[in-house]
């Protein structure tokens, strides 16, 4: 699907992929109203929840002593999230946040994956909408919670006038540190994993079109060499996202877990 955008202009001129390979009309547009809304993203959303639910019900609906099937991969994973996420960055409140932890790990994982899936090579979270959301659910919980346990004027007291500053420092550090609460962190954290997603799926599609390019479909001396070198960077890019998109999952639920920590423990 990736190759198919380097043909155009009635496959007479090599044209790089752009932003039009990440939009998708309806997987049925001749079908009934009602299914008109799946469209190839939602599909892989889709997908991804019911991977990652099938997954965690197969590992630990009948957890055994002796680990057997994908218990095991489970297990693994469920101690690298609780071990490297969240004990260090919630402390002793860490297992009890793992229900939420640990599926949001999976669900990005998976959704960043499918970039790299034959057939489907496209990820998720490269529509912004669904990082967005994500954030917006994280920094929702996270103002809960900030309110819950600090109360609406010790939440603001926190955010706006942390102490130890002289009074004319927070004339300009407050409005800072309440934009930065208020804007930036939903922002940052959403823009974060759709801007790598994005980039690395575009890359990918580049090179993958140089190959396809230049060793099938305008094969010629000169262009063989590019187009082995197109193939060679689609392989090691291809390994390169894999890592970015393992990567982005890891920061995201690390960063998740640094928003519970700062509502539930504010002193930190």
């Amino acid at each position: 699907m990736i190759v198919a955008h380097a043909l155009a202009s009635g496959g007479q001129e090599f044209h790089a992929p752009d932003s039009s390979i990440f939009h998708w009309g309806p997987l049925f547009p001749d079908g009934p109203a009602w299914l008109r809304w799946l469209t190839k993203p939602v599909l892989i959303i889709a997908l991804s929840a019911a991977i990652v639910t099938a997954f965690c019900g197969a590992a630990f609906r009948r957890p055994r002593l002796v680990p057997r099937g994908l218990q095991s991969p489970g297990e693994l994973g469920y101690l690298f999230v609780r071990d490297q996420i969240a004990r260090p960055t919630i402390g002793k409140d860490g297992d009890a946040w793992m229900p939420l932890l640990f599926p949001l790990f999976l669900f990005v994982l998976v959704m960043n994956l499918m970039g790299v899936v034959p057939v489907l090579q496209l990820p998720g979270t490269s529509h912004f909408a669904l990082p967005l959301l994500l954030a917006l659910m994280v920094y929702g919980l996270y103002l809960f919670l900030s309110v819950r346990h600090q109360g609406l004027t010790g939440y603001a007291r926190n955010v706006m006038f942390p102490p130890g500053q002289p009074w004319w420092v927070y004339l300009v550090l407050s409005p800072i540190e309440l934009l930065q609460h208020l804007v930036l962190r939903p922002a940052t954290l959403s823009i974060r994993l759709f801007a790598n997603m994005f980039a690395g799926h575009l890359l990918l599609a580049f090179f993958a079109s140089v190959a396809y390019w230049f060793l099938a479909v305008k094969v010629t001396p000169a262009g063989f060499g590019v187009g082995l070198v197109g193939a060679l960077m689609s392989v090691v890019m291809t390994a390169f996202e894999m890592f970015v998109q393992a990567l982005q999952a890891y920061i995201f639920t690390l960063l998740a877990a640094s928003y519970i920590d700062g509502a539930v423990h504010p002193e930190h």
